[in-house]
């Protein structure tokens, strides 16, 4: 067994993931959910607002993971993210919609594994004022930090 070259992933199955993330177009940062329903598949969202006149807003997103891959420390992953968001600058409000198509990893540091970090790229599909299509890069900084529960 002490030689044994097979490596168990961690399994999150049934915990919620707890943080923040700043992936809406808007720029709001947003509180952050995961929860991992099973070893293929978690459900997630972001919710996030400011009163502010200038770079105001809201936005709320449903997100849905799809795991390709485990390592100890570490899963691939693909998601599907939908979204409303709502952005107000010099008393203006626009209201639009975002859709992301992304891959990513999330991984834990050893004994620290209640903690994870996300990374992710793809493309993104928005609107607030014209519709755009862009590639997006997101490091953990700005993808997600959740305290699973």
């Amino acid at each position: 067994m002490i030689l044994s070259s097979k490596s168990h992933s961690m399994d999150r199955r049934g915990r919620l993931g707890v943080g923040f993330a700043n992936q809406m177009k808007n720029g709001l940062p947003s509180l952050s959910f995961k929860l991992q329903r099973s070893k293929s598949f978690a459900l997630g969202g972001q919710i996030g607002f400011s009163n502010d006149d200038n770079g105001g807003g809201h936005a709320a997103a449903l997100k849905v993971y799809r795991n390709f891959f485990d390592e100890p420390n570490l899963t691939f992953f693909g998601s599907v993210l939908g979204g409303v968001i709502k952005e107000k600058s010099n008393g203006i409000s626009q209201s639009g919609f975002q859709a992301d198509l992304t891959m990513g990893s999330e991984f834990s540091f050893p004994g620290l594994e209640s903690l994870g970090f996300s990374l992710e790229f793809g493309v993104s599909f928005n609107k607030l004022d014209d519709f755009v299509v862009e590639t997006v890069g997101n490091n953990f900084i700005v993808s997600a930090v959740h305290f699973y529960l």
